[in-house]
């Protein structure tokens, strides 16, 4: 079972791998997401854990399924 920290490692990961992919800066995903850049930073740093409601407006905003956000990384490969 994951603990709290490695959800939020596994979050940090995928949320930067996703903005960098569409080509948004931190600034640009809070904007469109409706929520503070220093926020998304703080997400990307593990720092915070995001509530659901966070997690879906960022899901939307990057065009992903909410569960995409917290699917741990396949290492095979």
């Amino acid at each position: 079972m994951l603990s709290v920290m490695e959800i939020r490692e596994i979050l940090a990961l995928n949320l930067r791998t996703l903005r960098q992919a569409k080509g948004l800066s931190q600034e640009e995903l809070a904007h469109l997401a409706g929520l503070d850049r220093t926020y998304i930073s703080s997400l990307e740093r593990s720092v915070y854990g995001a509530s659901v409601d966070v997690i879906a407006k960022l899901a939307v905003v990057l065009d992903v399924e909410a569960a995409d956000l917290l699917r741990k990384p396949d290492r095979t490969g």
